[in-house]
Order: structure tokens, then sequence, then C-alpha cells
């Protein structure tokens, strides 16, 4: 395994089945361009003239579209910005904390990322979308799904504020888990 000398930047993107590691590697004698997501290498390009440009390639189970960007800043010094479908990393979590919930909670030693869609519904944990069974109960809607042996359930209350919209719970086995900030 050669070594990454020539990498420039590493990125964390949370997506729905799991955060994922990019890694850029750009050398810029070379024009070489090598892009990495989670340590399996999607882009190779070994000799480019031009040093500048983006690259496209994607990520997770989704195929989620991620592009990086190259740009020159200075003489021989480049900004590498990365972008997840058209948005900047950045402006993409920010959308996504309004779009999604996630929780990671500890079952019987092991860990796990669960993560609601908030507008189609489905549930993801440790990245495989989750069989669920969606009931109306009288303060709003529970979602059933069951994480090993453990019954899991996301209750969707109204908050009774606009601005807020509807609150999202999870519980599992009889247990409140607090939402992860990521």
């Amino acid at each position: 395994l050669e070594k990454m000398t020539d990498l420039v930047a590493v990125w964390e993107v949370a997506l729905s089945d799991g955060v994922h590691k990019i890694e850029f590697e750009h050398g810029t004698t070379s024009g070489k361009r090598v892009v990495y997501v989670d340590g399996k290498e999607e882009i190779r390009k070994d000799w480019m003239f031009k040093l500048v440009g983006k690259e496209t390639f994607p990520v997770g189970v989704s195929k989620t579209k991620a592009t990086i960007n190259i740009d020159a800043v200075s003489g021989f010094a480049y900004e590498y910005t990365l972008e997840i479908n058209g948005k900047s990393l950045k402006k993409y979590m920010e959308n996504r904390s309004k779009t999604t919930n996630t929780w990671v909670l500890s079952l019987g030693g092991t860990d796990y990322r669960v993560v609601l869609e908030k507008d189609t519904m489905d549930v993801w944990c440790n990245g495989q979308k989750m069989e669920t069974a969606g009931e109306f109960v009288e303060d709003g809607t529970e979602t059933h799904f069951s994480v090993d042996d453990h019954s899991c359930c996301i209750k969707a209350v109204s908050s009774g504020k606009r601005k807020e919209g509807i609150i999202h719970t999870l519980i599992v086995d009889d247990r409140e888990i607090p939402e992860a900030v990521e």
C-alpha cells in the first residue's frame, strides 16, 4: 500500500446510511487526482495538465452526488471544497439537520446510529434501510421497527408551535433516546 503523500483534504459526511470519510490526493506537479470514499479508491487520474477543476463521485448506499472543487488561490496554492448534491458541505449539513433526525445509542455493547428522513419517513440503522410499520395514535403517529431484539418506535407529535413543527422522539425498550448532534 503506497503512502498517501499528496493527501490535501479529508472530509466527514453524515448521510442516512452512515458517516462517510472522503479523502482527496492532489499532486500539484503531476496533476494526479485520487478520491477515496471510506478508504476505497473511487477515482484515480495519474496525469493531468489542468491542475484546477472538479471531480464528481457517488457516496454511500443512496449514491449521493459529491463534487470536489479544485481552485487556485495564488501561485501554487490550491483550495479544495466539497459539495454534496450541489450545495457546500456546510449548507448541505444545515439543510440536513432540518430534514432528518439522528440518534446514537448502544444496545448490548453494540453502537447504533438511527436516522429518520422526515420527508419520506424512511428509517435507517447502521447503513440499512429498516422495515417499518406506521400507525396513527391519539396525539400523532408512531413508526415501529426493531433493532436486534429491541422494539423501537419513533413518535411524531405536533409541538403546537408552527415554527417548531413536529417533534420526533425515539423510544427503545420503553426508554427515550436523546437526539444526537452531528
